[in-house]
């Protein structure tokens, strides 16, 4: 893609999701993944009905009256984006492709966190890490993010989302706030979500494409997998090939549903067909109910 035509299609992403991160989500942002701390602010005279666990005892001795500390909740917070850049991504039936799905999601999301003057980082993963994006403020910085997403250009075309996990575990000491946008069409990553999701918040956004659910009854046709590279011809005609798929599509979407439970994960399924507004600010909204 040339820079000209990667600097208009940031500028049209930037325009569409600042604006929706204005008028929609940054509120219910700011309610639903709120700071895990208490900050010290400053100190006042004591005043009666002050809890006395406060009392600044060295201030107190130095005026010989009693002073005591004043906390406020921590506001800023670490995002992180773990951004699947994988081979199963560049495909979409409804006009859109997961991927340029996932990019919108990730910039509203990333519009929505400066606002709350939060740092955005970001992983891009296949079956490997491709590339780390540190968390910093900032709009420059956002914008750089976006030009990544639309213009990347992964080493491998597999997927490994053990792998983003462990990453993000490591390379992240504090607490964090990780968005995990991807189609999840991988398993076995059940223990690095588990220990994930006990050091960061993490919530998994699911992009999926809803062809993909159903095998249609279409014939013979020649079927490429462009993460394994490989080309597979299917006859959809057969009644046990489309159950099979049908079964097999129902299974991996239990497994996800019980793996997000289990692991204390909030999740939104996502598909390319409609509007990520409601299924994001309903997923907000649920998590607001329980602070």
């Amino acid at each position: 893609m040339e820079t000209s035509d990667i600097i208009k299609k940031v500028r049209k992403i930037e325009i569409k999701t600042r604006g929706l991160s204005n008028q929609i989500f940054a509120g219910h942002y700011h309610s639903a993944f709120k700071g895990r701390g208490m900050a010290f602010s400053e100190v006042r005279e004591y005043q009666y009905g002050d809890d006395i666990r406060n009392i600044d005892w060295n201030v107190t001795a130095r005026f010989n009256h009693p002073f005591i500390k004043i906390y406020e909740e921590e506001r800023e917070l670490t995002v992180m984006l773990l951004i699947d850049v994988s081979g199963s991504n560049e495909y979409g039936s409804q006009g859109q492709f997961k991927e340029e799905q996932m990019t919108e999601i990730a910039a509203v999301l990333a519009f929505s966190a400066i606002k709350n003057n939060d740092k955005v980082g970001v992983i891009f993963f296949s079956d490997q890490v491709e590339k780390f994006i540190p968390p910093k403020k900032g709009t420059t910085h956002i914008l750089r993010i976006i030009r990544e997403l639309i213009d990347f250009k992964p080493e491998s075309q597999k997927t490994n989302l053990a792998e983003a996990l462990r990453y993000l575990t490591n390379a992240i000491k504090k607490r964090c706030t990780a968005f995990i946008i991807s189609d999840f069409l991988d398993t076995g990553f059940d223990e690095a979500l588990r220990i994930a999701g006990n050091k960061h918040d993490v919530v998994a956004l699911r992009v999926y494409d809803t062809s993909e659910t159903m095998l249609p009854n279409i014939g013979l046709i020649k079927v490429f997998n462009k993460e394994s590279g490989k080309y597979t011809w299917v006859d959809t005609a057969s009644a046990r090939a489309r159950k099979n798929y049908n079964e097999w599509w129902r299974m991996h979407d239990n497994y996800l549903n019980t793996l997000f439970k289990k692991s204390g994960i909030d999740h939104a399924s996502i598909s390319t067909n409609e509007d990520y507004v409601k299924p994001l600010v309903g997923l907000f909204k649920a998590r607001e109910s329980r602070m």
